[in-house]
């Protein structure tokens, strides 16, 4: 694709990395094939080929518009179009500096830019998301169906308390899932104990920083990996720790990117690029571990959504899919597995007729083989899911935990 990108933001860092993108792109159209807006909504300007184009006119000098805000909004970020592209078009990068662009060019009207800084406060610790979750429990039983669905109940569970073990890594404790469904970083701590492998949360971690990013509030994204960072420095120093992981696959990107993030920030760009190449997915860690004593005695047909964040943005397609396999649990197939959801955060929220609509058609794919559960590895496609479906819906860890024979029961 040629460019004539606006001098100024060509001789900028953001500038050529935009460039690079772009001249990458031949048009193909291939993106739109495993575009969710595109195939939901049918416009050429809501799929990756169409959006890159508008966000090239943005950033050749072409006046900034709400009908390109409205088309970018309604991209989820997703990432199919990159697993898809014979060319290697890093479009996620060049929708961030679009979007970036577009803010800048043309603020947000304010009622929606404080109902933007609304939904980070809120999600953004789980102290906050606890006690609204806690009203909805209360009304539970005269809330109707559709709202239940949408108000998780998780198992009530003691903390996990992990054996002294040699091998150690560090958890992320996140935002909305310890409120929402505490039971999977339990799990997982259970789950890991099991392998010989102390899996520790550190006190002040939390948020990884991608809602506000994805926000495009970059401020207050690097205000949280700068917190993280912080909160996990001190054990990183031991030279113990063997992984930084995360229970939400939504999270290891951005954790993965840390360095990227915080590049320009000398008094942490070399930490953050240290803690950036310990993080690895849950599905990472486990793939290597003998997993012999997971297998289980009841076997489950089980069908798995393989969030976006794992299978595009991770590129880890097919690897808990095998986990579960090993373990002894027959893997449905799965139409269209590709396609998003319609979680991706607070999309949900702000986009939630799409969302919706790719939450019952996902629902409706998972359950087309009736499994006797439908398994995640996301907070966000977990709560979204169980809006749509009246199949049980579990984080694959749960699964793995299910089977161990060898746990400490007094954790349970």
């Amino acid at each position: 694709m040629q460019t004539h990108l606006k001098p100024r933001l060509l001789a900028s860092e953001t500038g050529r990395q935009a460039d690079a993108v772009l001249r990458s792109c031949v048009h193909c159209g291939f993106c739109n094939a495993t575009c969710p807006t595109y195939q939901l909504l049918g416009d050429e300007l809501d799929g990756p080929r169409g959006r890159i184009y508008q966000i090239k006119q943005l950033l050749e000098g072409a006046p900034p518009s709400k009908s390109l805000r409205q088309h970018l909004d309604r991209c989820l970020s997703c990432r199919a179009c990159e697993t898809t592209c014979p060319s290697g078009v890093e479009y996620h990068k060049l929708l961030d500096i679009g979007r970036a662009q577009l803010e800048q060019a043309l603020p947000r009207p304010f009622a929606e830019r404080m109902y933007r800084r609304a939904l980070q406060w809120l999600f953004g610790r789980p102290q906050r998301v606890a006690p609204l979750l806690a009203l909805g429990r209360m009304a539970y039983p005269l809330l109707p169906t559709a709202l239940r669905r949408r108000v998780p109940v998780p198992p009530r569970l003691q903390q996990a308390r992990p054996g002294p073990h040699r091998r150690r890594m560090l958890l992320l404790s996140g935002c909305v899932q310890p409120a929402a469904a505490p039971q999977i970083n339990i799990r997982a701590v259970q789950v890991f104990d099991g392998l010989g492998i102390r899996l520790e949360t550190v006190p002040n971690s939390g948020c990884c920083g991608a809602l506000p990013y994805h926000l495009n509030d970059l401020d207050a994204a690097r205000r949280y990996a700068r917190a993280n960072i912080d909160a996990w420095w001190r054990e990183m120093e031991t030279g113990s720790i063997e992984a930084i992981v995360s229970t939400a696959s939504g999270c290891t990107p951005m954790l993965k990117d840390y360095a990227t993030l915080l590049a320009e920030e000398p008094d942490y760009a070399e930490r953050a690029a240290s803690l950036a190449a310990k993080v690895r997915d849950l599905a990472e860690v486990l793939k290597e571990e003998d997993l012999d004593n997971l297998k289980t005695t009841t076997p489950q047909r089980i069908a798995f959504h393989a969030p976006c964040s794992l299978q595009h943005a991770q590129r880890l397609d097919g690897v808990v899919e095998d986990i579960l396999a090993r373990a002894g649990f027959e893997l449905v197939p799965v139409r269209n597995a590709h396609l998003c959801c319609g979680s991706a955060g607070t999309y949900s929220i702000l986009q939630a007729g799409i969302s919706r609509r790719l939450g019952r058609e996902k629902a409706a794919a998972l359950q087309e083989k009736h499994p006797q559960a439908i398994a995640t590895a996301n907070i966000g496609c977990l709560l979204q899911l169980q809006a749509h479906a009246d199949t049980p819906v579990v984080h694959w860890i749960e699964l793995l935990a299910s089977t161990q024979n060898r746990l400490n029961t007094a954790n349970l």
